[in-house]
Formats: structure tokens, C-alpha cells, sequence
């Protein structure tokens, strides 16, 4: 599988990314520096990595929401290729209008750096498909930004048309509803707060994050 990790001036989680990818996938990742008006040809994936991109200035990912590369980035996801954006990552997603809703400052305004258990509420995605509905599995969070929110008729949509891919088993940073990740209507871009690429080996603590890397590798082809 062909995939490229969008690399963001303060992304300080892109190796991190790049290192779950190749180690699932066995090949390595171009890291496109986000001054980039292209997509390497071919690419079968794009990863959005965490970290404090412009050093959360203004908000969360709006500004990289407009580098030049998000534009490529949105063509891709529009012909249907797979779109992961973790923690920051899912922060330019919904700046850059490719998920609903927005994420705001964590309830009681501290930063939050743990595991989490959450529930997968979606099994059916690319980035679930490895999972089942309803299992619960235990990921780390790194935020101070991952307090989901969108309007109600939002929040209703997303339920109601099995979007939300992750829910917090329990009240984690006052996200609406419990939500920790969402896909769009076409279930190829996901958004989550929570790391996967920090649980791909037992080293880690738990490998419940490998799951998501070999359901794309296993939906995208190798």
C-alpha cells in the first residue's frame, strides 16, 4: 500500500505514524511537507498526524487546514481514498470542512495524556473492519483540544447514519456524546482523538491500534 503522512511545521507525532504504517504495511511512507500542492502518484493512503501544528495558534488546525496540500489532500478523499487524521490530525480535518463539527478546549481546561478505553461503535469502515461492534478496546489520548462538538441535528446525522466510528467508554474530555472519532458520509475519512499508531506492539502496552492499520491494509491492497 502506497501512502503518504502529511507532515505540518510543530507535527511532532508524524514518525510515529510512519513507523505504525511501515511496520503493518512493510513499506515506509513519503512524508509530504505541507508546502506540497501534490499527492505522490498512486497513493492508497493519507495520514494526518498529531501534534501542535502552527503551535495551535488561532485554533486547532486551522491553519494548516489551509496549507496548499490540503487541497490535494480533499481531491484524494473525494475519488474515495482513505483519510486518517489523529489528534491534530482530526483537528485540520474539521477546519478544513472534510469531517462536521469542531474540536474545542477539554472540559476543566487540562491537559489529558492517558489510556482510554473506548468502544468501537462502527465496525463496517475500512478503519474498523478488523474490530467488532461493540467491542471495547483501550487506546492512548494526547489533547488538551479533543472535546468533540457539533449541533444537535449534526450529532443526530452522525448517530443516525453510523458515523461515529469510536465512542469513550466513559466521560474522557467532554466530547459530545462520548464521541472520539467520526467518518464522513462516504466512510473514508476518519477523524480520532485517540493515538492507534501508539498501540502496535506489546512493547507498547497493547496492540489494539494495529487492528486499524491492517483493516486498510487489508481494504487498500498492499
Amino acid at each position: 500500500m502506497k501512502s503518504a503522512v502529511i507532515v505540518f511545521p510543530g507535527s511532532n507525532c508524524d514518525r510515529d505514524l510512519a513507523v505504525a504504517i511501515e511496520q503493518v504495511t512493510g513499506r515506509a511512507p513519503a512524508m509530504v511537507w505541507h508546502r506540497e500542492t501534490e499527492l505522490p502518484d498512486g497513493t492508497g493512503l493519507i495520514a494526518l498526524p498529531g501534534g501542535f501544528s502552527y503551535g495551535d495558534y488561532l485554533r486547532t488546525g486551522a491553519i494548516s487546514a489551509r496549507s496548499p496540500i490540503m487541497d490535494a489532500v480533499a481531491k484524494a478523499a473525494d475519488r474515495g481514498v482513505p483519510v486518517l487524521g489523529v489528534c491534530n490530525g482530526f483537528q485540520v480535518l474539521t477546519e478544513a470542512g472534510l469531517l462536521p463539527g469542531a474540536l474545542m478546549r477539554n472540559a476543566g481546561l487540562n491537559f489529558i495524556c492517558r489510556d482510554v478505553a473506548l468502544t468501537v461503535e462502527n465496525a463496517q469502515s475500512a478503519f474498523t473492519s478488523r474490530y467488532d461492534a461493540g467491542e471495547t478496546i483501550t487506546i492512548p489520548v494526547a489533547h488538551h483540544d479533543g472535546n468533540y462538538f457539533a449541533d444537535a441535528d449534526t450529532l443526530d446525522r452522525l448517530e443516525g447514519e453510523g458515523r461515529v466510528a469510536f465512542r469513550y467508554a466513559e466521560a474522557c474530555n467532554g466530547s459530545a456524546r462520548n464521541i472520539a472519532g467520526i467518518l464522513n458520509a462516504a466512510g473514508n475519512v476518519l477523524g480520532m482523538m485517540p493515538h492507534p499508531e501508539r498501540k502496535i506492539e506489546a512493547a507498547h502496552g497493547g496492540t489494539d491500534g494495529r487492528r486499524l492499520f491492517e483493516g486498510l491494509l487489508e481494504t487498500v491492497g498492499a
